[in-house]
């Protein structure tokens, strides 16, 4: 392929990409805690190589690709989503930066920031992927009204206790957020060299939990629409330039002496 077509097909596979990332956005537009992906280009240049002479000039043969350009997808924007009351005592959301530790399969750290609590057989407060809680923190069967403050006390009432203190649920927060991978069900995993940084809740730059309440995506729809109608036309442009190669080269062809 000549130039031209090089430099389009990169172009159509960058915006190929960002729509992909922009689909994926939308998707989950009404997933809780979802944390949307920007999308972003690069311009790449093409390097040039300067002849050592002008014989070495006249003898080139090879022509490199004038540039193009790269699609570089962001790391995930963790800015606030909405608060949703549900009015579901099971509901926490944490208003406000920092995660929930989880415990994974063979002991492996998870990272969560909310959604539906829910109680394993042995009464461990979990997530309800299933993970339970680091904080270890279990709910006797006879509890009632489980109640979780703010700074993430978790009470309940036993029949000889009222408001008894079950445990506490403590918050970290990442140093640096690209350190952190998406996985399923809202759930994230740490690098292996991430920097966690224990915080209580409302201190240290964390957040506050928010019982009875879900936080909701932070994809604004009206903003991927906006944005996916631009790549669609940047995808449409590009397309044309890959045509319009193909249309010269077939007049080149075409020509007779």
């Amino acid at each position: 392929m000549n130039g031209a077509m090089d430099i389009g097909a990169v172009a159509l596979r960058a915006q190929q990409r960002a729509l992909d990332t922009i689909a994926n956005n939308v998707a989950n537009v009404n997933t809780p805690t979802y944390k949307r992906v920007d999308t972003t280009f690069s311009e790449v240049m093409g390097r040039q190589i300067q002849p050592v002479s002008q014989t070495a000039l006249l003898a080139a043969q090879e022509m490199l690709p004038a540039g193009g350009v790269r699609f570089s997808p962001q790391e995930m924007l963790f800015q606030q989503g909405e608060i949703r009351t549900t009015g579901n005592r099971l509901d926490l959301a944490i208003d406000g930066a920092g995660f929930i530790e989880l415990l994974g399969p063979d002991g492996q750290l998870l990272l969560w920031r909310g959604g539906r609590l829910k109680l394993l057989e042995d009464g461990m407060l979990a997530s309800d992927s299933g993970h339970a809680l680091r904080a270890n923190i279990v709910v006797p069967d006879d509890a009632t009204n489980l109640t979780i403050t703010a700074e993430g006390v978790v009470k309940a009432d036993l029949p000889e206790t009222k408001g008894a203190e079950l445990g506490q649920i403590a918050l970290v927060r990442v140093a640096t957020e690209g350190d952190v991978e998406r996985l399923d069900r809202g759930l994230y995993r740490p690098a292996d060299d991430a920097r966690l940084i224990d915080a209580r809740p409302g201190e240290d730059g964390a957040g506050l939990f928010a019982q009875e309440r879900v936080e909701n995506s932070n994809v604004q729809l009206t903003e991927e629409m906006v944005d996916l109608l631009t790549v669609q036309r940047a995808f449409a442009a590009s397309a044309q330039i890959v045509q319009a190669a193909d249309q010269l080269a077939g007049i080149t062809n075409s020509l007779k002496r």
